[in-house]
């Protein structure tokens, strides 16, 4: 009570319940799911989903920066995860994964340790325009899907590869996203790689270099635990069961969802984008 008046308290908006704890765990399941089955850490899907079912179903929330440090530790654990079923099937170029995973992991932990800096707008406005390249290139001639299937016989630039890993790693870095939606369809178009060959070996790269960007989140005290482990506890099965299904379907179908999602995400990203520009304004 304050001058009379009953204060009511309003809870935390990282509290963690048991609703929020087995909300954030179904959505670990269902990020790492689209990481194993597209080759992409799961950010393109973990981020929005943080964002916005949490609170739909007023269960909780996370704010950006502790969704960025969730959604790091999940490419990582998921990334890894998908990674070895691909593996097993000779779709992981190693070349490709250390060269990779190195250049994107330098640039990753710069993204990372620079975010401490940035305000949650400007760190929404780099996601919105990391989704649009992403869907852009998607449309863009590549290689023929079914072009090659072992990664034994892929021939690449290490120039081409070594620039576009780590570009993609200061924006990963950055908003706490892997980068590998961004980095399948560059691999594709720029470097040259076929689509079964692109999915196996980015989730490799994926995993090197989200080991440097957890690095920089967990050196600033950006990784709120609770919820963290909630996510990773889902993540580990979605991805085994995400790589399973990915071997199973054609590559041009391959091709189509990821497209879908990331168009469906930089609508909703430019939508969030466009309406703080409006309320800043007003």
């Amino acid at each position: 009570m304050k001058d009379g008046k009953v204060v009511r308290r309003q809870r935390p908006e990282g509290r963690v319940t048991l609703a929020f704890v087995l909300t954030l765990l179904a959505l670990g399941l269902l990020g790492a799911f689209v990481a194993g089955l597209l080759g992409v850490g799961g950010a393109i899907v973990m981020i929005p989903l943080l964002l916005y079912v949490p609170p739909l179903l007023g269960v909780g929330r996370l704010d950006v920066k502790s969704i960025a440090g969730v959604t790091m530790t999940q490419v990582l654990i998921a990334a890894a995860s998908g990674m070895l079923v691909h593996r097993r099937h000779g779709a992981v170029d190693a070349r490709l994964a250390w060269l990779g995973g190195g250049a994107m992991a330098a640039g990753s932990l710069a993204g990372a340790l620079g975010s401490k800096w940035a305000d949650e707008r400007t760190l929404l406005l780099v996601f919105a325009l990391m989704v649009s390249a992403a869907a852009v290139l998607i449309l863009a001639p590549g290689p023929r899907d079914d072009a090659v299937v072992d990664a034994a016989r892929v021939a690449w630039s290490p120039v081409r590869a070594a620039a576009v890993t780590s570009g993609v790693g200061v924006a990963a870095g950055l908003v706490g996203a892997g980068g590998a939606f961004l980095l399948v369809p560059l691999l594709l178009v720029v470097v040259g790689i076929p689509l079964r060959v692109t999915i196996g070996s980015s989730l490799a790269i994926t995993a090197l270099a989200a080991v440097a960007g957890f690095a920089g989140k967990l050196a600033t005290g950006q990784i709120p635990w609770a919820p963290t482990l909630a996510v990773v506890a889902g993540a580990v099965p979605g991805a085994q069961l995400g790589a399973l299904v990915s071997r199973r379907l054609p590559p041009r179908a391959l091709r189509l969802v990821l497209l879908a999602f990331v168009v469906l995400t930089a609508l909703r990203v430019w939508g969030d984008v466009l309406s703080t520009v409006v309320v800043r304004g007003e």
